[in-house]
């Protein structure tokens, strides 16, 4: 997919998605022209009016479109009229799977000017990533019903995990802290080994074999519970964990409290491999009762840009985003939450536009 054009397709979803997906559109092509590369946005009505009008989540060649592109960018899914896990299965896990997105990436770090719930605590002291795997464990919905409805019922739910799966995840893990600006340089392995003896052991294992190739890098482990405690006690301990996709989904949603709240968490959902295409997202919901009225904040979905640009060949624009961001959260926001900004979800866009370069 030779291009000198970055090509996205953006899916901005449901209830205020294409609100903050304008914003982060918005700086897309202030810093495109600041840095001087070409863009090509193909935008994707996929979500919940779509489905309640058609029955249809991805449509028909769906997936070879979104092969055509370098990126996707993702705005938020989750519609009051579609009951819960139909889009989210549908839709997100969907891409997931089918895209082979092996990784997911998220970036825990405590922008200037933006409150955490621990005391005491800045910048300097959140600032570490968690590599989740992204297609196994729990999520590959591998179960099923005995007698269903009776008062014997029985419900079985079954977590997979391969050797590929974990290797792939586990090195890749140690690639990214090998080239992280950490002096650090410490990657953790998440898991609960004591209990989980066999999904957790072939974790634990391949996790101690690929670790010999890595010899630069320390290591660590932490039970998943234990991490949850020492990511609120002692966050500036960690540099980057690696985990399973469940605990990875748990312990990325207190990571993103401890860097302010979903308004400016963001996300990637990455396959790194040849001509792989990956997805980015701000981590917040679509916060229906919100929609329509320039309140939300934007700043997780300009994240989510920055990680789109660093991720497909556009670091120097990245890091202009992402310096761009702090001066916003350090020195024009009052707060990180809806309504209270202190400014519009328009204008927290403009702001960071005014920025970019300074």
């Amino acid at each position: 997919m030779a291009s000198s054009t970055l090509k996205i397709a953006a899916i901005p979803g449901d209830g205020t998605g294409p609100e903050v997906t304008a914003e982060a559109l918005k700086v897309l092509d202030a810093v495109s022209k600041l840095d001087g590369f070409a863009y090509d946005v193909e935008m994707l009505d996929w979500g919940g009016d779509r489905y309640l009008k058609t029955g249809e989540i991805v449509p028909e060649g769906g997936l070879d479109l979104l092969r055509s592109k370098h990126a996707v960018f993702l705005g938020a899914i989750g519609h009051p009229g579609v009951a819960p896990g139909i889009l989210e299965k549908g839709l997100l896990l969907e891409l997931r799977f089918k895209l082979d997105q092996y990784i997911n990436l998220r970036p825990v770090k405590l922008l200037p000017g933006v409150e955490t719930p621990l005391a005491g605590r800045g910048p300097k002291d959140i600032d570490f990533v968690v590599v989740r795997e992204n297609t196994e464990d729990l999520y590959c919905g591998v179960g099923g019903y005995l007698k269903k409805g009776t008062p014997d019922e029985v419900a079985v739910q079954q977590a997979i995990y391969t050797r590929k799966g974990c290797e792939r995840c586990i090195r890749w893990a140690f690639e990214y802290t090998r080239n992280r600006n950490s002096p650090k340089k410490t990657l953790t392995l998440v898991a609960k080994t004591n209990v989980l003896t066999f999904g957790h052991d072939l974790w634990w294992r391949t996790f101690q074999e690929v670790a010999k190739e890595y010899p630069d890098v320390k290591t660590d482990y932490n039970h998943v519970d234990a991490c949850c405690m020492w990511m609120v006690k002692n966050p500036d301990a960690y540099d980057v964990i690696v985990t399973t996709n469940m605990f990875g989904d748990i312990i990325t949603d207190l990571a993103g409290i401890l860097q302010g709240g979903m308004g400016v968490a963001a996300g990637g959902n990455l396959n790194p491999d040849r001509g792989g295409v990956s997805m980015f997202e701000p981590m917040g919901g679509s916060a229906p009762k919100y929609t329509g009225q320039n309140v939300i904040n934007p700043v997780a979905a300009i994240n989510a840009m920055a990680m789109l640009l660093e991720h497909s060949g556009q670091p120097t624009s990245a890091a202009w985003v992402e310096k761009a961001v702090a001066h916003v959260t350090g020195t024009k926001m009052k707060s990180q939450a809806a309504g209270k900004m202190g400014h519009g979800t328009k204008e927290v866009g403009d702001l960071v536009v005014a920025a970019l370069g300074g």
